[in-house]
């Protein structure tokens, strides 16, 4: 498929993400993530429409793919403990969370939700 077609899917999925529509969302995204599994965005992208349709193990995996590309992007380890978070798995959800938080000192949402990992995982 031609790379136009891949952003054309990118930017379907992002307008479906962008009005709510989550589930919609999924679907050009994932055909997208499939086509450049390496784009960052794309799955970032992904992992935000599967984490608000409440699929927390396929938003995770999107967002564990992020952090295996780059480590220190904080908006991916923030959503990667949330995901985790939200699948009950507080003990693991702690150590991305506790690194988005080093990254950005100063997000109060991250460290809200750390501490909260923190306390759940105890």
């Amino acid at each position: 498929m031609e790379p136009d077609n891949v952003y054309e899917l990118f930017q379907a999925g992002s307008r479906l993400l962008a009005d709510g529509d989550f589930h919609a969302a999924t679907v050009p995204l994932a055909r997208a993530r499939d086509l450049e599994p390496d784009k960052d965005s794309i799955r970032e992208a992904l992992g935000r429409a599967y984490f608000q349709a409440q699929r927390y193990e396929a938003a995770a995996a999107e967002f564990e793919a992020i952090v295996e590309h780059r480590p220190t992007d904080d908006f991916a380890l923030f959503c990667l403990g949330r995901s985790l978070q939200q699948l009950g798995r507080h003990q693991e959800a702690r150590h991305p969370l506790a690194l988005a938080c080093q990254l950005r000192p100063d997000r109060r949402d991250y460290a809200k939700y750390r501490d909260r990992a923190r306390r759940r995982a105890a």
